[in-house]
């Protein structure tokens, strides 16, 4: 079984794209979303949930009231300035640390574990997907990224599959981490612009850090040619292979606005010739 995960440095570069137009290519497979904090994989594979499950992941504190003497010393405590006036706690700014709740001399705080998020496993029209969704304002991004990655590869385990596809987000921090870390081969997804190409800098210092096999496709690469044969220059010095130029097609986003794959609405197309192809080259 590989696992093959699909990022980019920033947001906007065709990365979702890319997974969904992989999700229909690749057989014998499961496909999770790993952009756990603005999930948009659904949105072309259109999911009918057959499970939901709630992600506990940290505490919050609240004051009961018939104990509490008022005498202010959860607020003096509490680096995080989450106690009000009354007093109450701010359940956004807490941060579930549980200074007040050891602190207080009248056991007037109470403790308890708080829902984060929630992650589905889901049927598509290309099979299961394994999805999430976390709380607004909500942490632990990284420890949701590593359950739905866990809970796909029992799936994919059980059935016998030969691929999991990762829709990783945007950057090169934690939920970043969570998503690549193990994976036989990182697809990075980059466009010719200035923010483009430094973004891609920071990714592949990262797979490097990390030891990763690593692979780049530059898309729209036509809008910038200076910039994509710039990119592909790095690319050859750091050893990375650059599988596949796509240009810019208004293509891509007709298929987004009937929500399917670029390879569905255009199969006779130059990307979808194009993502073939390149799926032939990491196969």
């Amino acid at each position: 079984m590989k696992q093959i995960a699909i990022i980019s440095g920033k947001g906007g570069t065709g990365k979702t794209t890319i997974t969904a137009a992989l999700a229909g290519l690749v057989k014998n497979k499961v496909v999770v979303d790993c952009d756990v904090d603005a999930a948009d994989l659904h949105l072309i594979l259109n999911p009918e949930v057959q499970e939901e499950h709630e992600f506990i992941a940290s505490k919050v504190a609240s004051i009961n009231l018939e104990k509490c003497t008022k005498c202010g010393k959860c607020r003096e405590v509490c680096r995080f300035e989450a106690i009000l006036q009354g007093p109450k706690v701010d359940p956004v700014s807490c941060e579930g640390c549980g200074v007040c709740f050891r602190l207080c001399p009248n056991g007037a705080i109470d403790f308890k574990a708080k829902v984060s998020g929630q992650y589905f496993i889901s049927d598509t029209r290309f099979g299961v997907l394994v999805h999430a969704r976390l709380g607004v304002a909500e942490e632990n991004s990284g420890r949701l990224v590593s359950l739905i990655r866990k809970k796909a590869r029992e799936i994919a385990q059980k059935n016998s599959c030969a691929y999991i596809l990762i829709d990783g987000s945007p950057g090169i921090g934690c939920p970043v981490i969570a998503s690549i870390t193990g994976t036989d081969l990182v697809l990075v997804v980059t466009e010719p612009t200035l923010s483009g190409w430094h973004d891609l800098k920071r990714v592949i210092e990262l797979t490097n850090h990390f030891k990763i096999k690593t692979a780049v496709v530059i898309n729209k690469y036509d809008i910038n040619l200076e910039n994509s044969k710039k990119i592909e220059q790095f690319c050859t010095s750091q050893v990375v292979p650059v599988v596949a130029k796509l240009p810019y097609d208004k293509i891509v986003n007709k298929a987004m606005r009937e929500a399917k794959t670029v390879i569905e609405y255009a199969p006779k197309s130059i990307i979808a010739a194009e993502i073939l192809k390149f799926w032939g080259e990491i196969r």
